[in-house]
């Protein structure tokens, strides 16, 4: 079965790229948003199994979106996927309900893969930190 997922990014070639790879993936793109707050409005109108969030974004950022989206719909995992990971970003991402944090550095299997993790019943109460090169930032 397919998941949904909501991409918010604020770059257009980004959320293109993303949606290529999850549609690959046997994921269903339902939404994308540029910022926060669109991605916040979107999130409540879709209702999608899976949110993707870049940290900098215009209007609001992604850990506050992020803080707000896991208070309304605290079961649908968030993975912030940015191109900051130092451990307070990791330690801010934490308190705001993040479920992994993944680097744009990465291969994008990375990226995928987390998101097929989330997708699992009991992986999706996990907080996944932030990898770098298969190591911790």
């Amino acid at each position: 079965m397919s998941h949904t997922i909501l991409i918010a990014d604020d770059s257009l070639f980004i959320r293109e790229a993303l949606c290529e790879f999850f549609e690959r993936d046997d994921f269903s793109v339902c939404g994308e948003a540029e910022n926060g707050k669109e991605a916040i409005d979107k999130a409540q109108e879709l209702h999608p199994d899976l949110i993707l969030l870049d940290l900098s974004m215009p209007v609001m950022n992604g850990l506050e979106a992020a803080r707000i989206l896991k208070r309304m719909m605290p079961e649908v995992p968030v993975i912030m996927y940015s191109a900051w990971g130092d451990s307070s970003t990791e330690k801010a991402a934490r308190s705001a309900g993040v479920w992994a944090l993944v680097s744009k550095s990465e291969n994008i299997s990375v990226l995928l893969g987390k998101a097929h993790s989330a997708m699992e019943p009991r992986e999706s109460e996990r907080f996944q930190p932030f990898y770098t090169s298969g190591r911790r930032s």
